[in-house]
């Protein structure tokens, strides 16, 4: 029997979380025994210049008897980054397709960046041409 059939049918619970090019598979399966193990999936999209794509799947295997050491460690890494970085996603802003939201000035700044370019454009002296 192959992978793909055996891992169809022993699939008990999933959640899916989609994130951007990336897809997380989280799925609860049963071994052989009869008792539960986690697998996590993470499935990356690649498009190629023709339009068309593939994905490269990395798959993690969890078995119950690690699941607080792994909570554990998940946890602590979790926050020390958000300690040290923040929430920001600053590796979007390196994306091509990044946008960075402009900035709402308000009237008054908008007023005086105006007077600005136009005294740059004012001091021009055309006797100097």
């Amino acid at each position: 029997m192959s992978d793909k059939g055996f891992a169809e049918k022993d699939e008990i619970f999933s959640k899916v979380l989609r994130a951007g090019r990336r897809t997380y598979f989280f799925d609860v399966r049963s071994t052989k025994a009869g008792d539960y193990y986690l697998t996590i999936t993470e499935s990356k999209k690649f498009t190629h210049d023709d339009g068309s794509y593939h994905y490269k799947k990395h798959k993690i295997y969890l078995y119950k008897e690690d699941f607080d050491a792994f909570r554990d460690i998940l946890e602590e890494m979790t926050q020390y980054v958000i300690d040290e970085k923040g929430e920001e996603v600053i590796s979007e802003r390196h994306q091509k397709d990044f946008k960075k939201e402009r900035t709402a000035l308000s009237e008054e700044e908008e007023t005086v960046n105006e007077s600005v370019t136009a005294e740059k454009f004012s001091d021009i002296s055309f006797e100097d041409l």
